[in-house]
């Protein structure tokens, strides 16, 4: 299992390096083709527009250093609190194209993406109150055999026990946090607007998980993948004790349960 998840953290360093290559000398490349056409401006023209494709250059460099020590040395690199998000915003799309290249799978390269942001999430986020933290879930994890809506309610829930809504409202309950299903992107967003939530512990498939962390950003979101004994997208389940140990990681010491282990090390690499 190990030898895995450092497979996928050596994809996504392969990858973000590979990005950042090419992004560099595309923008050097902005800089020298129309170079000799400047000249006709003069030569202040020429060296303004080479110094701002240079300080292009040095931030993508500077951002993917400061990405690159975090993941590695799990060290925060000064200046570089922006990491995160340039992951997100930047890198995750490159990487795509630049592994769909060399044959990737679009899973493969959205597991390593949330993987390390889980590992920025935890080394960038502190603790909140538990009012400010929000499960956030798909569907499928309802049991497809219930006829009950939950996406506009989740308490129309009977708590039979077939599927892991009963444990995920039992957290709930206990940790005093919120808690919705959600059936596509827009109510998620409609969610976390009703709710704005300071933090997020998502539950969902490599897709719907880089989705939802590109479209919340700068809202940090800790993904826990789902298990998908049926296929994707029927009746899917997900480790209660990840999604616990994730809501022991960010809730405020002083807000946890009396029985609740204060101390838990929550390993980045979980439901990866």
């Amino acid at each position: 299992m190990s030898v895995e998840k450092d497979n996928k953290k050596r994809l996504f360093i392969g990858l973000i390096t590979g990005t950042c290559v090419l992004l560099c000398a595309f923008l050097a490349l902005l800089w020298y083709v129309p170079y000799a056409g400047l000249d006709s401006f003069g030569a202040w023209a020429s060296w303004t527009w080479g110094l701002f494709i240079f300080a292009l250059i040095v931030l993508v460099g500077w951002g993917y250093v400061g990405l690159l020590t975090n993941v590695v040395l799990q060290r925060t690199f000064p200046f570089s609190q922006k990491a995160r998000g340039l992951s997100v915003k930047l890198f995750l799309p490159l990487m795509t194209i630049l592994g769909r290249v060399f044959g990737l799978s679009k899973r493969k390269i959205r597991g390593s993406f949330i993987k390390v942001n889980n590992e920025l999430v935890l080394s960038e986020v502190g603790r909140f109150d538990p009012e400010k933290i929000m499960i956030l879930t798909p569907h499928c994890l309802q049991a497809s055999r219930c006829d009950m809506r939950l996406t506009y309610d989740i308490n129309n829930c009977k708590r039979c026990g077939l599927c892991t809504i009963k444990g995920l409202l039992e957290l709930r309950d206990k940790y005093g946090v919120h808690f919705h299903v959600a059936t596509g992107g827009t109510i998620a967003r409609r969610l976390v607007v009703q709710n704005r939530p300071r933090m997020i512990i998502a539950i969902a498939c490599e897709r719907d998980l880089a989705s939802g962390i590109q479209d919340t950003y700068p809202l940090p979101v800790y993904g826990v993948l789902n298990e998908r004994p049926n296929g994707p997208c029927l009746d899917t389940q997900v480790s209660l004790i990840d999604v616990e140990n994730a809501l022991r990681r960010f809730i405020k010491e002083d807000s946890l349960p009396a029985d609740a282990d204060k101390n838990v090390a929550l390993t980045p690499l979980t439901g990866l």
